[in-house]
């Protein structure tokens, strides 16, 4: 056995140039999936965080009907309780309670529809990022109750600016259309081009004041200690409050949950297409070698070198360029996603399209180790597929045929 391991070494060195091509398009086709993958993955995470800071959070509560047509009328049930029970629970790292408004806002210049979020701007530090996000004027200040932190989209659809008054219709609780006025004082850029063209912020005590009463909570954003935690904490809310709607940040966008779910299996599908890819380049490159070597494989097996013998050096030969260049692509790439993990892409230059999903101009790549761990085999096995080709090549030689060959 060590014999073969020894003669099969020393064959993939016996056309260093051949080999060397062969092991550096396994390194470039390694690097270049799992970098691929790393930014796809990072594209992917940005998006789904940038939508849970800026508005969906971990989990978010609302009567069961309030988002069918956002009835104000709609309010949370046993709301007391479930403030109380959010303060005692240890999974519950910050929530806001929130008076929810869809209404058309409308100024000199036009009308759109947005929603109306009404919260305690304090509380609401800890849910969003919004207020990290102003790009003009402030996040809320003192004087006036009537201040509006507006999204960058909305006020260019508007034509609005700081210190402008913006009105907002809506219906309230007797069906009767009523109207309020607002100064912007804040114009915010979250990176989602939707979202800040439909959404608007205010004081929730100034809608107190509209509303003459201080009971009126349609939604209540939270953030867990830890995002992993958000399904137990969901189910131990609604097992309390079963007369509420409790979603996770997936079921409330579904289409972030499924494209999550589905990037790991997409991520290993286009991995494999790459590996095949590269098979069939070790496939041509180990049935040359044995083309060339007809002879002395012929001489082998007449002085009696058996077919197993003959098949593991021929599938040890390909292992052998797996087992160099797999660590190389393997630590080449996690070297490059590392660093890109640390200074970002610049992506500036498709800003306006990125936008549109709810992502940022700097792309910071990372990938799981299991992915590293996982390809690592899937390489190995698929090296090994490939083997088998050639090695039933070699198998099929007659010997007498073999040794007479030039």
């Amino acid at each position: 056995m060590r014999q073969i391991i020894k003669i099969a070494w020393r064959n993939v060195w016996r056309n260093k140039l051949r080999s060397l091509i062969v092991i550096t398009s396994m390194v470039l086709g390694l690097w270049s999936g799992l970098f691929s993958a790393s930014m796809m993955s990072a594209l992917n995470n940005q998006r789904i965080n940038s939508a849970i800071k800026s508005q969906l959070s971990h989990l978010q509560i609302h009567h069961p009907s309030f988002q069918d047509n956002y009835d104000i009328k709609y309010q949370i049930n046993s709301l007391s309780k479930v403030l109380k029970a959010l303060d005692e629970n240890k999974k519950v790292n910050s929530y806001s309670s929130r008076i929810v408004l869809s209404g058309m806002a409308s100024t000199a210049r036009g009308a759109t529809g947005v929603k109306l979020i009404g919260a305690d701007h304090i509380n609401e530090k800890n849910i969003t990022d919004i207020h990290d996000q102003i790009v003009k004027g402030t996040y809320f200040s003192g004087g006036t109750s009537r201040q509006a932190v507006i999204g960058q989209e909305l006020a260019e659809k508007l034509k609005l600016d700081i210190k402008k008054s913006i009105y907002l219709t809506f219906v309230n609780e007797n069906g009767l259309q009523e109207r309020l006025k607002l100064k912007v004082v804040g114009i915010f850029k979250s990176g989602n081009s939707i979202f800040d063209g439909s959404h608007m912020f205010t004081k929730k005590d100034y809608l107190y004041k509209i509303f003459k009463k201080k009971d009126i909570i349609h939604e209540i954003a939270l953030v867990s200690n830890d995002i992993n935690q958000a399904k137990e904490l969901k189910d131990e809310l609604l097992q309390a409050f079963p007369d509420n709607k409790i979603e996770l940040w997936s079921e409330i966008s579904p289409e972030l949950g499924y494209a999550n779910e589905m990037l790991s299996f997409f991520l290993y599908i286009f991995m494999t297409i790459i590996l095949i890819a590269l098979s069939f380049g070790i496939i041509n490159t180990m049935l040359m070698a044995i083309l060339e070597r007809k002879r002395e494989l012929g001489v082998l097996m007449s002085v009696g070198l058996n077919k197993s013998k003959i098949f593991l050096m021929i599938a040890l030969e390909t292992l052998f360029i797996s087992i160099v260049s797999v660590p190389l692509g393997v630590l080449i790439s996690y070297m490059t996603i590392s660093y890109f993990g640390d200074v970002g892409i610049d992506l500036s230059i498709v800003e306006e399209g990125l936008e549109q999903f709810g992502m940022g101009t700097r792309l910071y790549t990372e990938l799981y180790l299991d992915y590293y761990i996982n390809i690592t085999l899937l390489t190995f096995l698929l090296t090994f597929i490939s083997s088998l080709f050639p090695a039933r090549r070699a198998l099929k030689l007659e010997p007498a045929v073999a040794v007479r060959s030039i």
